[in-house]
């Protein structure tokens, strides 16, 4: 064990201090397993746990704290002398406590014996999920430093490693707080449980069976492309590991088995799979028993959590339920070794080329983009403006006509709703439906208001058409369109006569696959110019032009097939632009190569934003948002974008990959019976303000993510709100991060952020409630 001997000196030396070390929060809980009085029992809600000197020297205390909640201790009588008990617990550091700590689902676990109850009475202390390993492992060693001194009457600095390591009962078990494998009894199982019957024959041969520790239920599960044969490759890894599978009942990872074999396998042909089995300690080889297969691919959601040891991902049935597992690691190594093997495994079969000839920084860049997020302690400052906007955010969702609906009567069409452009300047907002545009005023009180219609889009020589692409320009005055028919030219629309007024054939040879505004916040002025790509490269558009609009001496065309997909620019201009392959480029300017280049993750990026002063680039992905710091915080170039300076090998970029949960993901996809697949993620945007929340939405879900929590790595930081039919299309209004306009397939919405959730297995089932007496969704037969 490592011993942190400076630190520990520091705090035993402070004389004056009475209290050593404290973990701020965290609940007290009681284990019983034997009591009729109930299995646990909540000591303190809130609690801060304490390691303090007492007045015979060598002698410690452990001391856990209550924390009254605001208002709660004005209750007390406060002529009355409280019992210590009613509010403190005290426990004398000794090793008969056997003191230890164990991480459990995701969160730190102090436990010790409760030496006035039974044998099996455990009292347990779980820390706040705020709490760093760090912190957690010096509170430990500083109780065996402690009850070393009790036990020898003398210095811990006298002791070894090995003195130490006798107060050390991490072998002891830590009993679950809530009744799970080992205190349920046989004739209680899981909802999500269910054992063979007679009926259903055919799930014996297909599904999963997973022995529960303590007693004969077993989880049953669609068997997870159970089609792996014995591979003539070795595996890329093979750890012994921890297999916990995700109740959505309870809302926690059960122990399924402590003791199996997790595996790395190649397939061939660029296909791998994770295979986990049976340990056969006995013989000390594993067992050829399969607990669970899965090919690897970007559908699995994984997530890698070094603080807790663990690896999550999703294993999917052949009617395509999603079953959460974790494996938790013994150690750091062979979590590190399993993590490179399963990056090798997913980025080989997404790219197809062997991951050894990618560059040490690009591996470094794609293994850093699927770690999960380090927590961080939120300071005080952050947690009142948190606080702050939360308030402002459910003031917005108070208003009465917030989540009130109208229905307009239907057009008799099946066409849908399809794509969404928010206006910059005129406060409007305008939705496709085939080859119409519907235009919808937004009001002061933050809905939606139905305006008109635009009927009948059609070329200057009368073709109707149904437009692929749509650009608001020129200050809101003009919209750009495309037909998917004709890759050359684009269009322009008089918005105030709502006809196309002219064609800019933009070159003979090189079509126009996207386009976007000239810089972050062209759409606010006059500006005429606007940039365009193919698929291989890229150009400004100047309609003022004779003949072909394509600018000459600002075209950066490329021989390679690089697949361009998507671009953005920022307030400066400059250019971000995205691919297929998921590698993205950056420009400081159109007609030269770009200062850097990202790796690509290998999934292929559909869209791209970027923050008005270009530090923050968002890629989405069709299972996960990409967000990348473009800043560099050191070598030569310090303080510059990639967009001005080429990353150096010490100051590569920090990607952070936005994804769900993969619990959430597994209830997700077993509401829609869907994969996956993000809309084009946006920033909110505005003049002069800063950017502070992402939006997106997949299937019936709109999904929102606050950027500040995201940065300190709070495991919470988005938030979902559920429709009843799929979301076609999302925005921020412009200018505030308060107000997302929705198109659904027949309405448009308006709907306060505020009025988004935590996710939760209720705030994924229900769907906002529709059809009440006023109008923020609009249903207009245009």
């Amino acid at each position: 064990m490592f011993m942190i001997r400076n630190v520990s000196k520091l705090l035993f030396g402070e004389t004056s201090k009475q209290h050593l070390l404290q973990i701020d929060s965290g609940q007290l809980y009681l284990i019983r397993p034997q009591s009729p009085k109930g299995y646990a029992e909540c000591i303190f809600k809130e609690s801060t746990a304490f390691i303090r000197r007492t007045s015979t020297p060598h002698h410690y205390q452990l001391k856990i704290q209550r924390v009254f909640e605001e208002g709660e201790d004005d209750l007390q009588d406060e002529s009355e002398e409280e019992d210590e008990s009613r509010n403190d617990r005290v426990f004398l550091l000794d090793e008969s406590l056997c003191f230890r700590s164990v991480f459990r689902d995701g969160q730190a676990v102090f436990a010790w014996k409760d030496l006035l109850g039974d044998p099996e009475d455990t009292f347990e202390f779980i820390c706040d999920t705020s709490t760093q390993p760090g912190q957690v492992n010096t509170f430990e060693i500083v109780a065996m430093q402690c009850q070393f001194e009790r036990k020898y009457n003398r210095s811990y600095e006298t002791a070894t490693d090995a003195d130490l390591e006798q107060f050390s009962f991490s072998a002891l078990p830590v009993p679950p707080t809530i009744p799970s494998e080992t205190s349920v009894k046989p004739s209680q199982e899981l909802t999500a449980t269910r054992e063979p019957s007679e009926t259903h024959p055919e799930e014996e041969e297909e599904g999963l069976v997973v022995p529960l520790q303590g007693n004969n239920s077993k989880v049953r599960g669609k068997k997870a492309q159970r089609d792996i044969a014995t591979s003539e490759h070795p595996p890329l890894t093979k750890e012994i590991t921890e297999l916990h599978l995700y109740d959505m009942d309870s809302g926690a990872f059960i122990l399924q088995n402590s003791d199996v074999v997790a595996q790395v396998i190649e397939q061939g042909n660029w296909n791998y799979s994770i295979r986990v089995t049976l340990l056969n300690e006995q013989q000390d080889h594993e067992a050829d028993i399969d607990i669970l297969s899965q090919v690897v691919i970007p559908d699995i959601s994984p997530v890698f959590n070094f603080d807790y040891l663990s690896f999550i991902f999703n294993a999917y049935g052949e009617d395509n339920t999603a079953f959460s597992w974790l494996l938790r690691f013994r150690d750091m190594p062979s979590l590190e070794r399993f993590q490179e093997g399963l990056m090798r495994a997913l980025w080989e079969h997404l790219n197809q080329i062997s991951w050894l000839k990618a560059k040490d920084d690009e591996r470094d860049y794609i293994v850093e983009a699927f770690q999960d997020i380090t927590m961080s302690d939120v300071s005080d400052e952050d947690q009142t403006i948190e606080t702050s906007e939360e308030g402002e955010e459910n003031e917005l969702d108070d208003d009465p006509s917030a989540d009130e609906h109208s229905q307009f009567p239907d057009d008799g069409t099946q066409e849908e709703n399809s794509q969404l452009a928010v206006g910059y300047k005129t406060d409007r907002s305008f939705v496709i439906r085939g080859s119409r545009i519907g235009v919808f005023k937004h009001t002061t009180a933050n809905n939606l208001e139905f305006s008109t219609t635009i009927n009948k889009v059609q070329t200057p020589k009368g073709k109707l058409f149904q437009p692929k692409k749509v650009m608001l320009h020129a200050g809101d005055t003009s919209m750009i369109l495309q037909d998917q028919s004709n890759s050359q030219s684009v269009y322009k629309m008089d918005i105030e006569t709502g006809k196309v007024v002219d064609e800019w054939k933009v070159h003979d040879d090189i079509p126009i696959l996207n386009y976007i505004p000239g810089n972050k916040f062209a759409q606010l002025t006059d500006e005429q110019t606007f940039i365009g790509h193919s698929k291989n490269s890229l150009f400004r558009v100047d309609p003022r032009i004779s003949g072909n609009k394509m600018v000459d001496s600002e075209l950066k065309q490329y021989t390679s097939k690089n697949g361009f997909s998507a671009a953005a620019t920022t307030e400066k201009g400059y250019i971000a632009v995205a691919s297929n392959k998921g590698d993205i480029r950056l420009f400081d300017r159109l007609g030269i190569n770009a200062k850097s280049h990202l790796p690509a993750l290998g999934d292929p990026i559909i869209g791209i934003d970027v923050s008005a002063d270009g530090r923050w680039i968002l890629a989405t992905c069709r299972t996960y948002l990409l967000l990348v710091d473009s800043k560099q915080d050191s070598g030569k170039n310090a303080g510059k974008l990639g967009f001005e300076k080429a990353f150096g090998k010490d100051s590569k970029p920090k990607p952070r990959r936005l994804a769900l949960a993969p619990s959430h993901v597994a209830q997700f996809q077993q509401e829609t019976k869907s994969p996956l697949s993000f809309t084009v993620a946006k920033f909110n945007t505005g003049l002069n303000s800063e950017e502070t929340s992402i939006v997106t939405s997949t299937g019936p879900f709109i999904i929102t993510w606050d950027i500040k929590k995201v940065l300190r790595g709070s495991k919470e930081s988005y938030s979902i709100r559920r429709y009843a039919e799929e979301v076609k299309a999302d925005n921020f209004r412009f200018g505030s991060d308060k107000s997302v306009i929705v198109a659904l397939p027949q309405q448009v919405d308006m709907v306060a952020k505020g009025s988004f959730k935590k996710a939760t297995r209720q705030s994924i089932s229900t769907p906002v409630k529709q059809l009440r007496s006023r109008s923020s969704i609009v249903n207009s037969p245009y």
